[in-house]
């Protein structure tokens, strides 16, 4: 898997499969960092809001691997709303990170998190909030800017008022939610479909339906579920500070039949994501 790559509409290589790094502090982020490149990973995803972009940082600086082998993301905080806001944090996100410059850098949410997915939808504040990104892109301090969370009106304001087209929309998909009319209103496009929480969160893990598919290849349901995103078309970006489990989300050499991913397809919603259901709000609440 570490050798697979999807390619952004700039041309620019992306890790089909990265580490993600949500809720893991400073000091775990930098050995979950270390453990991941040591392991092959060379795609870490990180964020503002997760302040742990500085551990991020150090363990890429630890970790004797060359800035240019890998490939970093973070993301702008969903409370940043003007240009000025959004500006300022990049160089911030820089100096906490200690890079030059990151990979891709991606708008965090369409909304305030205390707001996410309430009646009022910052149209206007995110067009500023993508001028700016478009900014840094030209400047050399992001090589790619992309979207998070956003829907496809949410998506469509963006594009009607590009100079540069997001390059990623990374968004919740996983078996049993797989917002498939976003996802392919993404590709159709030109913008990667990035998946978050790939294994929703473990609450995936016991669903018996599930585990049944997977017991059928021989592999973890974390697995099956990683495969399937990236069956369908997807980047994935499993969590886990678990060096076993870095290498288990990593050894994806199967494929999944056209009957069992419609089975996947059709697996109904989680009830909850058990200690996670307070996601994906990110303002302390």
């Amino acid at each position: 898997m570490f050798n697979e790559t999807s390619r952004l509409s700039n041309g620019i290589e992306i890790p089909k499969l990265g580490l993600g790094t949500w809720l893991l502090d400073d000091e775990q982020a930098s050995q979950a960092v270390q453990d991941a490149i040591a392991i092959g990973y060379r795609h870490i995803d990180t964020a503002q809001a997760y302040e742990n972009e500085a551990g991020v940082g150090e363990g890429v600086r630890l970790s004797g691997v060359a800035r240019e082998e890998l490939f970093i993301t973070s993301k702008v905080a969903g409370e940043a709303k003007s240009y000025e806001a959004v500006s300022a944090s990049i160089d911030e996100s820089l100096n906490k990170l200690g890079m030059d410059y990151i990979d891709l850098m991606i708008v965090h949410s369409p909304q305030p998190w205390a707001e996410f997915r309430e009646e009022q939808r910052y149209f206007e504040e995110n067009v500023d909030v993508w001028r700016a990104l478009e900014d840094a892109y030209e400047a050399g301090k992001v090589k790619a800017i992309g979207l998070s969370n956003f829907l496809q009106d949410d998506v469509e304001n963006i594009l009607a008022h590009a100079k540069v087209k997001p390059m990623v929309n990374q968004i919740l998909a996983h078996v049993s939610h797989t917002p498939t009319e976003l996802i392919e209103f993404c590709q159709e496009n030109g913008i990667l479909v990035e998946a978050y929480s790939p294994i929703a969160h473990g609450a995936v893990l016991d669903h018996s339906e599930v585990k049944a598919i997977a017991d059928g290849y021989g592999v973890s349901v974390a697995q099956l579920c990683l495969r399937y995103d990236l069956q369908l078309g997807m980047v994935v970006i499993p969590k886990t500070a678990n060096p076993d489990h870095m290498k288990n989300n990593a050894d994806l050499d199967f494929v999944i039949s056209d009957r069992d991913m419609d089975a996947l397809k059709r697996v109904e919603s989680l009830e909850s994501y058990g200690e996670h259901d307070f996601f994906p709000v990110f303002n302390k609440k």
